[in-house]
């Protein structure tokens, strides 16, 4: 089993590294692997809704999101890491997170997921909220822990000095692992995933 840490700060080892790390080495002792995807720090392109997502991925091909969606097809757990700009997740992540959800929803559906906030001081539970919607829509079981999954740190390193943060992460890691055995067991068992309703999409406009 295998857990992909998306990394969406445009700093490759910065306290959001730091807090993926973290829950990465928890997962190895768990038995489960785990890769960090760091989303760089060039541009990320939006979704421009023009609705030609392919087998392939996203019709822009010249950023992450289709490498992404490559790797989610073998992965079996998520986790979104993010930096906190102006109360809310960093702009490359929701852009990435808009395009992987179009593009590569069936990828995604049943399985864990869990946001990962960061921040210096405020901003950490709105930007929580934020991420779980994308998983909270796609039917994907949100992974928690002991506390919500922030860390506090401004320059790199801080984070390692919020011990409560560290031990969050370790715990989401446990659940996260401990979920996915408890989905494999059930797969084994031969329980069926369940029956979804299509079509029943509808707007207000009379």
């Amino acid at each position: 089993m295998k857990v992909i840490l998306v990394n969406g700060s445009p700093r490759k080892t910065g306290n959001t590294y730091r807090c993926l790390q973290e829950i990465g080495a928890q997962l190895e002792k768990e038995g489960i692997e785990s890769e960090i995807f760091w989303l760089g720090n060039g541009p990320v392109r939006d979704c421009i809704g023009c609705g030609k997502c392919t087998d392939a991925g996203c019709i822009f091909a010249d950023d992450c999101v289709n490498e992404f969606l490559a790797k989610a097809k073998e992965a079996d757990g998520f986790v979104f890491g993010t930096p906190v700009y102006y109360a809310h997740p960093s702009g490359r992540i929701l852009s990435f997170l808009d395009r992987v959800f179009y593009a590569g929803q069936e990828l995604l559906t049943y399985k864990p997921g869990a946001a990962v906030t960061i921040a210096r001081r405020g901003g950490t539970v709105a930007s929580y909220d934020v991420i779980n919607k994308y998983m909270g829509i796609n039917q994907m079981p949100i992974v928690t822990s002991t506390y919500w999954n922030q860390a506090f740190g401004r320059v790199q390193g801080e984070a390692e000095q919020d011990t409560e943060g560290m031990q969050t992460m370790r715990n989401l890691a446990r659940n996260m692992a401990w979920l996915l055995k408890c989905l494999e067991a059930g797969k084994k068992a031969g329980v069926a995933l369940p029956a979804t309703e299509r079509g029943g999409s509808m707007h207000f406009i009379r």
